[in-house]
This record gives C-alpha cells, sequence and structure tokens, in this order.
C-alpha cells in the first residue's frame, strides 16, 4: 500500500520540479528579451524626441511625432542632470502626476533600481544633458511574476492531491482496521460460548471447582477481548463513567501481574470524575499504557496515574520512572507496527490513539520522555 504511494508522491514531485524549472528558463528568457527591446523602444523614443526639437521640417518632425507618440506602454521620467524630474512624463498615472507631488519622484527612484537611464546631450557649452529612466511595461511584469504565480498553482496542485491521497489511504487504514477487529471478535464468538459450556460442566463436578473458577476468569477475559474487537469495528456507544472508577479497576487488574517491586500510585479528586468514554475501548487504552510503562521499567520503578478535571476536561497523565523514549522513536510511536520490544505486533500505541481520537473525541500524546528517567502519556476526554 505504502510503496506505490511513495512512487507516485515522487513522480508528482519531480513532474513539478520540471515544469517549474523549465517555465522559471523560459520565462527569464522571454523577460530578458522583452527587456532589451524595450530599452530599444526607449532609446528610439528618445532619439526622436531629440530630432523633433532640433529640426524644423515638415517631414522629419511627423516622423517623429508618429515614434513618440507610439510609446503607449513603457514608463518613462524625463530628468535633468542632477536627476530632477524636468520634462516628459509618460505613460504613469496622470490624476497622481497632478495631485501627489511625491508620486514622480516615488515612481523615478523605482525606475532607477530597474533600468539604467538613457542619457541625450542637448548642449556643449554649458554642457547640458538629459536623462530619461524608465520601468517595466506591464507585459515585462506579467513574464517575470508568471513562473512564481505557476509555482503557486503547482505547489496547490501538489498539497492538494497528496492531501486527497493521503485521506483515501486512511480510509483504507480504517476500513482494514475495522474489518480485522469485526473478524477478530467473529473468530473468537465461537470457541468463547464452547469454553463458556465447558466450564459449566465443571462446575457441577465438585473436584473441579477450583479449576473451573480460574478457568470461568479467563474465559471472561476473552469474552472482554471479543466486546473489544466488537466494539472497535464499529462506532462505540459512549456512557457516562466514573473515570477514577476504571482507571482504578485496571491498575487493580495490571497491580496483580506486576512483581512486588512496582508501585502504583492513583491521584485523583475526591468527587467521582464523570465524563462519557466507551468502557471496555477505554479500559484497553489504559492497560495498554500500563503495560507498556511496565515494560519501560523492566520490572521495578513506580507508575503514577494522575486524575484531572476542568469545566471542559478530564486529563489522565499515566508516567513511569523507566528507561524513556529515545528521541529518533519519539514520532514513530503511535504509527502502526512500530516496537523496540522483541515479541509484539506494535500496535497498542496505535490502538489507543485511535480509540481516544476517533471514537472519544480526545486527545492522546506523549506529554514528555527523558531517557532513564521516565514517560509520561497525556489523555485528554472532554467533558
Amino acid at each position: 500500500m505504502f510503496g506505490p504511494l511513495l512512487h507516485l508522491r515522487t513522480w508528482l514531485t519531480l513532474i513539478a520540479v520540471a515544469i517549474v524549472t523549465g517555465t522559471i528558463f523560459y520565462s527569464n528568457y522571454l523577460a530578458k528579451k522583452i527587456a532589451i527591446e524595450e530599452r530599444q523602444k526607449v532609446n528610439v523614443w528618445v532619439q526622436a524626441l531629440k530630432t523633433r526639437a532640433e529640426t524644423t521640417e515638415k517631414p522629419a518632425l511627423d516622423l517623429t511625432n508618429i515614434i513618440t507618440s507610439e510609446n503607449k506602454d513603457i514608463p518613462i521620467i524625463e530628468t535633468d542632470e542632477n536627476d530632477k524630474p524636468s520634462g516628459e512624463v509618460l505613460n504613469l498615472d496622470s490624476t497622481l502626476v497632478k495631485n501627489d507631488s511625491n508620486y514622480v519622484r516615488k515612481k523615478l527612484t523605482e525606475f532607477k533600481k530597474q533600468h539604467p537611464p538613457i542619457t541625450v546631450q542637448i548642449s556643449n557649452k554649458p554642457l547640458l544633458i538629459n536623462k530619461y529612466y524608465y520601468g517595466d511595461s506591464d507585459l515585462l511584469k506579467q513574464v517575470r511574476y508568471y513562473p512564481m504565480v505557476q509555482l503557486l498553482v503547482v505547489a496547490l496542485f501538489i498539497i492538494i492531491t497528496l492531501y486527497a491521497i493521503s485521506i483515501r489511504n486512511k480510509s483504507t487504514q480504517n476500513q482494514v482496521w475495522a474489518g480485522m477487529a469485526k473478524e477478530t471478535a467473529h473468530q473468537l464468538g465461537t470457541p468463547i460460548s464452547s469454553l463458556e459450556g465447558w466450564v459449566e460442566m465443571l462446575k457441577e463436578k465438585e473436584n473441579f471447582n477450583p479449576i473451573s473458577s480460574e478457568m470461568e476468569k479467563d474465559v471472561n477475559r476473552l469474552k472482554l477481548i471479543s466486546d473489544r474487537f466488537g466494539k472497535i469495528g464499529s462506532a462505540p456507544k459512549l456512557e457516562d463513567n466514573n473515570i477514577t472508577e476504571q482507571v482504578q479497576k485496571m491498575v487493580t487488574y495490571i497491580k496483580r501481574r506486576a512483581t512486588d517491586k512496582v508501585n502504583f500510585l492513583v491521584e485523583a479528586p475526591e468527587a467521582p470524575v464523570i465524563t462519557k468514554i466507551s468502557g471496555p475501548l477505554f479500559d484497553w487504552v489504559i492497560e495498554n499504557l500500563l503495560k507498556n510503562a511496565l515494560d519501560a521499567m523492566e520490572g521495578k520503578g513506580t507508575i503514577i496515574i494522575k486524575i484531572k478535571q476542568s469545566p471542559d476536561h478530564v486529563i489522565i497523565d499515566v508516567a513511569d520512572n523507566g528507561k524513556g523514549i529515545h528521541k529518533n522513536n519519539i514520532s514513530k510511536i503511535f504509527k502502526p507496527g512500530f516496537t523496540t520490544k522483541k515479541r509484539g505486533w506494535g500496535l497498542g500505541l496505535s490502538l489507543s490513539k485511535r480509540i481516544i481520537e476517533k471514537f472519544h473525541k480526545g486527545q492522546l500524546y506523549l506529554k514528555s520522555s527523558e531517557p532513564n528517567k521516565g514517560t509520561t502519556f497525556r489523555i485528554v476526554l472532554n467533558t
């Protein structure tokens, strides 16, 4: 599933880079070509202006008038040798030219950054020089900024495409999760029913009472596991539950399976902490977190569960003083299949996060972790 996705992403990225790179090079080529042509046009316009000032012959004047009147897109400002606007102001906003005394000066500063001026010597004695500063035409601006616009469009296209692929991939994963969970619950149903029948038969034998009692506990445990898988395969019903009691129940269960060198502490408000949860699924999350804490401590240490309530949220922190999580693994701990244990599927934290965030609309995240100091996971539920 992930191989084709990565392959598609790679090809999309390469195609996008090739398109943008080719466009940028070609647009720069066009921009330089247009800039050269515009400078030639301005130079012709300036020479025509000079000729018109120096001649009185009608044919020459007609020609220069045609040339000077043809420039309708390149903005030009005429200045003296001291860069003081002194004459022609062409293709600028006429309203601003009249009403804003600083408008021409601002445009002149802008034009100086864009192109060197074209100079014309008016006379030798005294030496008089006119300078003609000009800016980019609308066409040149469009050609220069087009690659940036296209880059944004391509980037937006890639983001939308990858987002759609990600949504589709998550939907497929959810369907796989639900299908596997329902099938597991279904497959467990028949042998559990059979085992329940055998337990009932053993209860009728007085000599087997201790055995039947222990077997009944294991069968009930299997029923609980089957019920959990059945609920995770579909939308569970959320009901008001006392979070403190739910946590304490799972602590008691895990405590029986831990060594005497492990201490369990539950810190909670005296008043009941009530919020809507799916009891079996929430128990599964607490069980997974407690088991992970036990594994991290390697048989000795302290596990502290703190329960806090605010007007909007219930917060449960599960902290241990075990070996902690290496910084290289922090981004991977909630990914399906990731585990540092020699035995295990690497699904505990992934399932727990799915249960809290998808079914309970809450949050489960790693609050803190330091090597050789411990780890704290936080659950946030809405009240």
